[in-house]
């Protein structure tokens, strides 16, 4: 039997080999108008493959399958029963248990690691090879009607060591080492501005569940107001002094007032799930939030307009990234200038063969290539010390370098604005703060003015002297006034917080 010739066999093989684009049209979803029927497991998670079944007419769902193991609800947070919980402990409590501090410390983490790469580029670098090598070949001849055939093998192997030293390159190794440092420090500013972000967010949602809160308490008390009244229309009538109309309306005042509640008390659990989201733990969680009353906000809130633009400047961890980045550009353009300069290197080579085998091997730097041929068995081992100097290469350093140029115009340009966008959110910060103070102030006096009007209509309407009408709009502006000071106070304590943020000082709970 005639012996079949490798390269036929090989090319017999190749033939048969698969065409995978026929498999990949069964990834995708048959028509425009079918469903996408996936592949699961038994827990329902998606896994590539062909779907099991065509979808018919009565399943066209576009619904996906359910994976059990993300349906699993995550655990709520288990804190201390009883106890009344304050902004600060809010804020702890959110530090090491939000996503984004964690990430944010892997982005810090990240850039560290960068650094320690950059230094290494000073060291030597050392490498071990082993290499082993078969050979086969197969002669068949025929002469004069008598063949003959013959089989040759073959086998060795190589082992060496190598180092690589870049010695000298005029700073271009400093230089971006200073880039990457620079890019640590830049890292590890926007590790404290998302910080300073998680408890900005945090103070937000604190204060204004505040304010929900102390709506739920003026909506309590009005509801007791309007009990009040309504009594009072009722003993009337029953004394023959009060109408059926005046009942009526005291009994919708009531309603009215009770309606409230359940709209305060709604707006109050949103709030709390607003809150346990800032803090980014489990809406599941239940716990006690202490109240935020009886901070005194007077106009010592407000500093002074330079003080606080000089604060910003220096602090804003937007401004220190951009002053980071423009040090890290100017470094660039150093590393770039550095490449027109030569590089001094050594390289050396320790290298063992044995066996019937012939191979080239050695480490090459820069335009050096491998010349080591080692045969047969034997050692062998040489040392390079050279200089590369870069003549020609078409104009790509000097590319680099007008690029490089380039961005570090643009990273001056982007220090200046954030500087100019600086000095406008904090002086519109304080001014936000200023007219919260005002109005917080006017609040107060409102809620004074309606409180005394309200006792006054009912009083009056208690002796017979006033009507139903007066005292029930009294009620409900004293419930407004109340509800105005709630909102303005927890607006103040925010505008108080944005400007501190705005300035850069916003790295704890406000005191």
């Amino acid at each position: 039997m005639r012996k079949q010739s490798p390269m036929a066999s090989f090319a017999l093989a190749a033939l048969c080999l698969p065409n995978l684009a026929s498999f990949a049209a069964d990834l995708a979803p048959p028509r425009p108008d079918q469903p996408w029927i996936p592949a699961t497991t038994a827990s329902g998670q998606i896994v590539a493959g062909a779907p099991a079944n065509a979808p018919t007419a009565q399943e066209l769902n576009f619904v996906l399958p359910a994976n059990d193991e993300l349906g699993l609800l995550p655990e709520p947070l288990t804190l201390e029963a009883g106890k009344a919980y304050a902004l600060a402990d809010l804020i702890e409590i959110a530090l090491s248990r939000h996503p984004t501090t964690r990430m944010a410390w892997n982005e810090s983490r990240q850039a560290a690691l960068a650094v320690a790469a950059a230094q290494s580029s000073f060291y030597p670098k050392i490498n071990a090879s082993l290499i082993g090598a078969g050979q086969a070949s197969f002669k068949h001849s025929r002469v004069e009607g008598i063949g003959g055939s013959s089989e040759t093998t073959a086998s060795g192997s190589v082992a060496a060591l190598s180092l690589e030293w870049l010695l000298f390159d005029f700073g271009a190794r400093a230089a971006m080492l200073r880039v990457a440092e620079q890019g640590a420090v830049i890292a590890n500013i926007a590790f404290m501005a998302s910080h300073q972000q998680l408890i900005y967010g945090i103070v937000s949602a604190y204060y204004v569940h505040a304010a929900a809160q102390a709506r739920v308490e003026s909506a309590t008390q009005s509801l007791q107001n309007a009990k009040i009244i309504q009594q009072a229309a009722e003993a009337r009538r029953h004394n023959g002094i009060g109408t059926v109309m005046e009942v009526a309306q005291a009994r919708q005042a009531y309603a009215q007032a009770n309606l409230a509640l359940v709209q305060a008390n709604g707006a109050l659990e949103n709030a709390y799930l607003g809150l346990l989201s800032a803090m980014g733990i489990s809406p599941l969680s239940k716990f006690k939030i202490a109240s935020a009353a009886g901070r005194q906000l007077t106009p010592t809130l407000l500093p002074a307009v330079e003080q606080t633009l000089t604060a910003a400047l220096s602090r804003r961890p937007d401004v220190l990234s951009a002053y980071a980045a423009q040090a890290a550009s100017q470094a660039h353009i150093e590393a770039v200038q550095a490449e027109f300069k030569p590089k001094v290197f050594v390289v050396t080579s320790l290298a063992q063969s044995a066996g019937a085998s012939s191979t080239t091997l050695i480490p090459s730097l820069g335009p050096l290539a491998p010349t080591l041929d080692l045969n047969g068995s034997r050692h062998s081992g040489q040392i390079f010390l050279g200089v590369t100097v870069p003549l020609y290469d078409a104009g790509a350093r000097s590319t680099a370098l007008a690029k490089a140029k380039i961005a570090a115009e643009n990273t001056e340009l982007h220090l200046s604005r954030t500087k100019d966008e600086a000095i406008r959110q904090v002086v519109v910060a304080r001014n936000a703060l200023q007219s919260h103070l005002a109005a917080y102030s006017a609040a107060e006096a409102l809620v004074s003015a309606t409180q005394t009007t309200y006792e006054a209509a009912l009083a009056a309407y208690q002796h017979g002297v006033g009507s139903i009408s007066e005292v029930t709009s009294a009620q409900t502006q004293l419930l407004v006034a109340k509800n105005t000071l709630a909102d303005s106070y927890s607006a103040t304590l925010t505008a108080a917080a944005t400007l501190a943020l705005a300035t850069g000082a916003l790295g704890k709970a406000p005191e």
